[in-house]
C-alpha cells in the first residue's frame, strides 16, 4: 500500500460511498500509560477501585496473554500505528527529535512520510478519526505531526517529556499550540527537606481532564459515525500530581512517608494515595467514554480495546522501597508474579491488561488465554470493521480468536528487538520466550529461556535444557531483524538482514 498524503483542510474533500462508510462499526482504542497487569480489579488488584474498567471485561473479553508492543512509550506506540514489530520498526526508542532534529524543542524522533497508520487506512475509508492524549511520533511539523499521519483531529500532548507534567504549559490542538497554564507545574522537582504540600505542585488546569472532555465532544459530533477514536490516556505514567479531591478518595493511614523525588519526578505527599487517583481517575474515563457512547446510541456500534502501553514503572534507588516517581509497586502487587517492570522484555514489562468489547460479536463475561501483541492490531481491526489491510505486516489477526475464542495454532513468532535498558532481544514461540539482555554491554548475557505459560514468572531458565529453542528464536530474529541507524543493537551472532530507517523527518 502507497501511501497517499492529503493536506490537512482537504482531506474531507475526499470523496467516499456513504452508504459503504455508514454500515461499518466505529472503534474506541483505549491505551493506558505505564499500566501493570495486576493494577485493575478484573486482573486482581485489591486496592484500588476500577468499577468502569472491570464492567467493562464483564460485558466483553479479557485476554490474559496480551503483549505490548514494546517496553517504553514510543516504539510501542510505533508498533501498535505500524503493524510493525520492533525487528522492523521505524522506532525503536525513546528518542528526541531534538537529537537528530535541532530544528524541534519538543517531541520525540517522528516516523516517515512513508509509514502507513492504523489511522490513514481509517480515514481514506470515510472514518473520522481522532486522537486525544500523547502523540510521542513526532512533532507538529515533522513527518510525524498527528495530522499526517491520519488524525482529523489531535488533542494533547505531542511529546511525551512534556506529558511528565499533568499541568503544562500547553498542550496541541493539530498544530496549534494552546496555552491551559500561565504557572505550569514542571514534572521534575526535588524536596529534600520541609514539608511536602500537595498545593505546592497544583496549577489552573489539569490536563488529562480536558483530554476527556475533548473525547465526549467528538464522540457526540461524529454519533452518525463511523468513526476511529484512539485515547492514549498519560495515567498512571509519573509524575504522580492528581488534584487533591482525587487523592482524598483513598486511605490517610495507607501513607507513613512523603515521597520527596528521590527516584525522579515530582514528590508527594501521599504517594500511595496519589497513584491509586491516577488509576481510579483512569477507570473515571472509561466510564465518560462508555456514557458518552451511549448518550450517543451507538455503543452496541462501537468495538472498545482497553490495553495498556507496558507494564509498571521500574524500581528505583536501591535504598528506598519507592520505584521511579514515587510509585510502590509491591504495595499494589501491581505485576502479580510476573518478573520485570517497565523497560524490560521480560513478562512484567510487556505482558498488559487488554479488554474487547462488542455486544453481539464479542462474547460478555468472557476469558481468553490466545496470545497476541501490539502488531496485531492493525490486522485486527482492519478485519473487524471489514477493511483491507496493507501487505506486509507482522502482526496477524486477533479477530478470529476475539469473537470466537479458538485457538490460533501455530502463531506467527512475537518479536523484540529494544536497544534502550541495555540492549535486550525476546522471541516469543508459542508457550516458549526466548531472551537475551545485556547487548550493550562488553559482555552480553546469555540467553535465558522460558515457558510462560507453566511459569509465567520466569523463575526456571531452560536453556541449557532445550538448545533447540535457542537455535530456533536465533532463526526468527535474523531473519526478523533489520538493521536501523537511529536505534542500532547487535546481538552476537546475527546478522541483520536489511535496512529500516525512518527518514529525514522533514516534511
Amino acid at each position: 500500500m502507497r501511501k497517499l498524503v492529503v493536506p490537512l483542510g482537504l482531506a474531507s474533500l475526499l470523496w467516499v460511498s456513504p452508504s459503504a462508510a455508514a454500515k461499518r462499526s466505529n472503534v474506541v482504542f483505549i491505551l493506558a500509560d505505564d499500566l501493570g497487569y495486576g493494577e485493575l480489579g478484573c486482573y486482581g488488584q485489591s486496592k484500588i477501585p476500577t468499577p468502569n474498567i472491570d464492567r467493562l471485561a464483564s460485558q466483553g473479553t479479557r485476554f490474559t496473554r496480551h503483549y505490548s508492543g514494546a517496553p517504553v512509550c514510543a516504539p510501542a506506540r510505533c508498533v501498535l500505528m505500524t503493524g510493525k514489530h520492533l525487528g522492523h520498526a521505524e522506532i525503536r526508542g525513546n528518542r528526541q527529535a531534538s537529537r537528530s532534529l535541532p530544528q524541534f524543542k519538543e517531541g520525540q524522533h517522528p516516523i516517515s512520510a512513508e509509514a502507513v497508520t492504523l489511522a490513514e487506512v481509517f480515514r481514506d475509508a470515510g472514518y473520522a478519526t481522532g486522537a486525544m492524549g500523547k502523540w510521542g511520533l513526532g512533532p507538529v511539523g515533522s513527518t510525524g505531526d498527528p495530522n499526517d499521519q491520519g488524525f482529523d483531529l489531535f488533542f494533547g500532548y505531542n511529546c511525551q517529556a512534556v506529558a511528565h507534567s499533568f499541568f503544562p504549559r500547553h498542550l496541541w490542538r493539530n498544530r496549534e499550540r494552546i496555552e491551559i497554564n500561565k504557572k505550569p507545574v514542571p514534572g521534575h522537582l526535588k524536596k529534600p527537606e520541609g514539608e511536602v504540600k500537595l498545593e505546592d505542585y497544583q496549577a489552573e488546569q489539569y490536563a488529562p481532564y480536558l483530554m476527556i472532555d475533548e473525547a465526549e465532544k467528538f464522540i457526540a459530533e461524529h454519533k452518525d459515525g463511523p468513526f476511529f477514536l484512539y485515547l492514549a490516556f498519560i495515567e498512571p505514567h509519573v509524575a504522580m500530581h492528581p488534584p487533591a479531591e482525587a487523592v482524598d478518595r483513598f486511605p490517610q493511614e495507607w501513607d507513613d512517608e512523603a515521597y520527596r523525588g528521590q527516584c525522579g519526578y515530582l514528590p508527594h505527599p501521599r504517594p500511595r494515595a496519589g497513584y491509586a487517583a491516577m488509576i481510579n481517575d483512569l477507570d473515571r474515563y472509561v466510564g465518560r467514554v462508555m456514557q458518552a457512547l451511549e448518550k450517543a446510541e451507538v455503543a452496541d456500534e462501537t468495538l472498545v480495546v482497553f490495553t495498556s502501553d507496558n507494564g509498571t514503572t521500574h524500581e528505583g534507588r536501591k535504598d528506598t522501597h519507592f520505584h521511579i516517581g514515587g510509585v510502590d509497586a509491591d504495595f499494589f502487587d501491581s505485576t502479580l508474579d510476573l518478573r520485570g517492570y517497565k523497560g524490560s522484555v521480560y513478562e512484567g514489562g510487556l505482558r498488559v491488561p487488554m479488554i474487547v468489547r462488542y455486544p453481539g460479536k464479542v462474547k460478555a463475561g468472557g476469558r481468553s488465554d490466545v496470545p497476541g501483541y501490539f502488531a496485531d492490531w492493525f490486522p485486527t481491526l482492519c478485519e473487524a470493521v471489514e477493511l483491507e489491510a496493507p501487505d506486509q505486516l507482522d502482526g496477524e489477526s486477533l479477530w478470529p480468536a476475539i469473537t470466537g475464542g479458538e485457538s490460533q495454532g501455530d502463531r506467527k513468532p512475537m518479536v523484540w528487538v529494544y536497544p534502550e535498558y541495555g540492549g535486550q532481544v525476546a522471541v516469543m514461540m508459542g508457550d516458549m520466550k526466548a531472551v537475551r539482555r545485556g547487548l550493550n554491554s562488553r559482555k552480553p548475557g546469555e540467553w535465558e529461556l522460558y515457558d510462560v505459560v507453566a511459569d509465567r514468572g520466569e523463575t526456571r531458565n531452560l536453556a541449557e535444557e532445550h538448545p533447540e529453542w535457542i537455535e530456533k528464536a536465533k532463526g526468527i530474529l535474523s531473519e526478523q531483524m533489520a538493521d536501523n541507524e537511529l536505534f542500532p543493537l547487535k546481538v552476537p551472532g546475527i546478522e541483520p538482514k536489511n535496512a529500516s530507517a525512518s527518514g529525514s523527518g522533514l516534511r
